[in-house]
């Protein structure tokens, strides 16, 4: 089974629109909305999260406030498609968004408070938490680690257009190690038996 959960670690505080995750990924390649849900479930989701009918819905607001484009592309036995592409005042959009600082993003973490509630709650189901969400971790940065192979092979020769996603790429990877660490340390402590073996 394909285990899902949240980034390892939930943030708050940053306001990022959707139209902002959208436009980075049409900057990076013109799609249809179909398209840019699977990025979304494939790779942008890992950081920025939307429903497929949310993509849908912005990507209208978009194409309103004059930020994107479509063309209508014939399909044989199908519907047309739209194929969505940024306009000039969708790039000028993204580059003042990029200008401004980013406000820090606040650690907030459902998990952390249940380990607080450790001496109050139960105790066994919470190191099975931890078990669950170290699988997880597990099987993230293994998703990511294919990731890089496969498409930055050698990091050492990024072109310039390739550095910003290897590095988020790369932060990505970073924070499932930690959250890995972090689980092994608390089976460590909660669980000793299990990390002697």
């Amino acid at each position: 089974m394909h285990l899902v959960a949240q980034h390892p670690f939930a943030y708050y505080g940053a306001l990022m629109a959707l139209e902002h995750a959208i436009l980075v990924s049409l900057a990076e390649k013109s799609a249809t909305g179909y398209d840019l849900a699977r990025r979304f479930d494939a790779s942008i989701g890992y950081f920025w999260q939307a429903s497929h009918q949310q993509i849908y819905k912005v990507l209208g607001r978009m194409e309103r406030a004059g930020w994107v484009e479509f063309e209508t592309v014939p399909q044989d036995g199908r519907p047309d498609k739209k194929v969505y592409v940024l306009t000039s005042a969708g790039r000028d959009e993204l580059g003042a968004w990029t200008s401004k600082a980013t406000p820090v993003e606040y650690l907030r973490s459902e998990f952390a408070v249940k380990l607080r509630a450790l001496p109050f709650g139960n105790a066994t189901a919470i190191v099975e938490d931890v078990r669950t969400r170290r699988r997880v971790h597990e099987e993230r940065l293994a998703y990511y680690a294919e990731s890089a192979a496969r498409f930055y092979p050698d990091p050492d020769a990024l072109r310039p257009d390739q550095m910003g996603a290897w590095l988020v790429l790369r932060g990505g990877m970073l924070a499932e190690e930690t959250a890995l660490a972090w689980c092994d340390e608390i089976l460590q402590r909660l669980a000793p038996e299990e990390t002697d073996r």
